[in-house]
């Protein structure tokens, strides 16, 4: 029952970060249909990396929430799945993207859980 529970803990999390990059891509889209066609422009991968980011932490902090009896452990192995999600969405892309701009995603994801999952132990006063 703990490693379901834990499971569930970790799933929760991704889902947060996915569904929240989802969304903020789809505003994107609407709000800045000229920046998603063509080369990415600087405002495109500034803010899709400022969203990435903040998706990443709110994902850290949901999974670090539930996972009470750990949660610092549980942020790390989402932080562990986030990066290794990540490298490979950016090898199936097939280099749709500038690599500068995916290597700097690989690393900000993680770092944005780890963020969220340490905001999450200060807001308890572990830290």
């Amino acid at each position: 029952m703990v490693i379901l529970r834990a499971f569930l803990d970790l799933v929760t999390g991704f889902a947060t970060v996915v569904l929240l990059v989802m969304a903020m891509t789809i505003l994107l889209a609407r709000l800045a249909p000229n920046w998603t066609v063509g080369a990415p422009r600087r405002g495109y991968i500034f803010v899709t990396l400022s969203y990435s980011y903040l998706a990443a932490a709110a994902g850290g902090y949901v999974t670090a929430w539930l996972a009470a009896a750990n949660p610092l452990e549980h942020t790390l192995m989402l932080g562990i799945v986030v990066l290794l999600l990540s490298a490979a969405a950016t090898m199936l892309s097939e280099n749709q993207q500038p690599t500068s701009y995916q290597l700097v995603l690989i690393a900000i994801m993680p770092l944005g859980v780890l963020a969220g999952g340490l905001l999450r132990l200060r807001v308890l006063g572990i830290l």
